[in-house]
């Protein structure tokens, strides 16, 4: 087998409306890859193709749900009747859900949590990974984003920090499955990533000695570059587990 890059895959990322997600299709269309982008907002899936095609890539736009099963399955099939296979899936749409110690947290915050950040992810494999075993040749790569919450919680995360953790137990078992059938699972656990979402860190976040601190944040195309990396990755090669995170980020030990 080869050795070398695998270049111009045809990759589906979730959530590429905004934040991390517009920055792995920014960065994939830098390297030339074909994208199908799923979101719940088409507007923002427009902008971010945009993006992708004035870098010179081919980009298509699939408004998703990703708590839906028929449109999960219709954005698999989308992307082979445009492209003809799939390569990669980035398993990418999230929400932190309801935040609070777990007395706050209400049911439907919780079950919305699960229902995006587990559920969607699996939903997402689930078609991806069929899709990949089927086709000629067989074979590809699924990429969850796991978040530094895969590994140590922030106070008052219990439910986004449960459904990261996880997270962990998909990967684990897609990795070890995709053997025979040539998939490989790589998780990437993301910290403090600069978007919209974490612009709050810079203006201080509760720690767990009571203290509320500022945290450092780096650019989130950095994030993207990575991606890109294990993208290009020969499927001989396997990437199970990474960690990508702001230097200075309390996060190896948290209190």
């Amino acid at each position: 087998m080869s050795t070398s890059p695998r270049q111009q895959q045809v990759v589906i990322v979730t959530g590429a409306g905004s934040g991390l997600g517009r920055a792995m299709a920014v960065s994939l269309a830098a390297g030339g890859h074909r994208l199908v982008l799923a979101g719940r907002r088409a507007q923002a899936l427009d902008e971010t193709v945009d993006l992708v095609r004035s870098a010179g890539a081919e980009a298509l736009a699939v408004p998703t749900d990703v708590t839906d099963t028929a449109q999960v399955e219709r954005l698999v099939q989308a992307c082979v009747t445009s492209y003809g296979r799939l390569d990669v899936l980035v398993n990418n749409a999230g929400a932190f859900g309801g935040g609070g110690t777990i007395d706050a947290v209400s049911d439907e915050d919780w079950e919305a949590a699960l229902a995006v950040n587990l559920t969607g992810y699996f939903r997402c494999a689930r078609a991806a990974w069929r899709q990949l075993v089927a086709q000629d040749p067989p074979g590809g790569r699924i990429i969850n984003n796991g978040s530094v919450a895969a590994q140590v919680p922030r106070v008052g995360g219990v439910t986004y920090a449960t459904t990261k953790h996880a997270i962990t137990g998909l990967t684990k078992a897609l990795e070890i499955d995709g053997r025979r059938v040539g998939v490989r699972c790589t998780q990437v656990d993301i910290g403090n990533a600069a978007t919209p979402m974490t612009t709050r860190m810079q203006e201080g976040m509760p720690q767990p000695d009571g203290s509320v601190r500022p945290e450092p944040t780096f650019d989130s195309a950095h994030v993207g570059d990575f991606i890109r990396y294990v993208v290009e990755l020969p499927l001989e090669v396997t990437f199970p587990f990474a960690t990508i995170a702001a230097a200075g980020m309390p996060w190896l030990a948290r209190g």
